[in-house]
């Protein structure tokens, strides 16, 4: 499917200059010019966009609600699923090694020139014109969040869990690290000086891996409601 028909489609935006779609769509790895300018500025307006929407949504939150409540809607994990969603990843314009690596496969990747995109879109049709793509893009992930404590990251919550309890905090050490330097895997362990406990977690990265060990603690301590 030619870019601009995709665009058309998946965003609901027809680009007038599909040379800026085009460069969007081009990694570092392939030859001429990239989209990492590009993904520089998607990045600076999908913050502020995503920013403009929580302030009025959540007019109680204070700031911490709200730097976490951003996170969780442009870390790359959903950026990655949303460009998924999207089939980006079959667009993209990869070198010979980045194609041979599954590279339109990788989270970095599709997170990357999904911002790459949007940036694409903000110099073609404008700040009004990117803030209805996002929204469009956005509107389920924005529907299901709520400012409540559950939007707290696993790590977040156990530290105050024992923090609240005159506990002291968590440590974390990686265990393992396998796989290759483009599929690295995680093995990190938890350790709770009180009540005693060890826990493991993994993940594709040491964050993703402490996050999930820091999850199963909480499910041990019966505080993962």
């Amino acid at each position: 499917m030619p870019p601009a028909d995709w665009a058309s489609g998946a965003l609901g935006y027809r680009f007038a200059d599909e040379a800026l779609l085009e460069l969007a769509l081009t990694h570092r790895s392939s030859a001429g010019g990239n989209n990492e300018r590009l993904e520089f500025l998607g990045d600076a307006v999908l913050g502020l966009v995503i920013s403009e929407v929580l302030y009025a949504a959540h007019p109680q939150a204070d700031e911490g609600t709200l730097s976490r409540l951003r996170a969780r809607l442009v870390r790359r994990e959903t950026l990655e699923g949303l460009a998924r969603e999207l089939a980006l990843g079959d667009l993209l314009r990869l070198g010979a090694g980045e194609l041979r690596s599954g590279g339109h496969r990788r989270a970095s990747i599709l997170a990357n020139s999904l911002e790459a995109v949007l940036g694409a879109v903000f110099l073609d049709g404008g700040w009004r014109v990117t803030e209805e793509v996002i929204l469009k893009l956005m509107s389920s992930r924005l529907a299901s969040l709520d400012s409540d404590e559950d939007l707290r990251d696993p790590k977040t919550r156990l530290q105050e869990f024992l923090q609240g309890r005159g506990h002291a905090l968590p440590t974390y050490d990686v265990e393992r690290v396998s796989g290759s330097a483009h599929a690295q895997h995680f093995d990190v362990i938890c350790r709770l000086a009180t009540p005693g406990l060890e826990v493991r977690g993994a993940g594709a990265s040491r964050r993703a891996a402490e996050q999930q060990a820091a999850e199963q603690a909480l499910r041990e301590l019966g505080a993962d409601d």
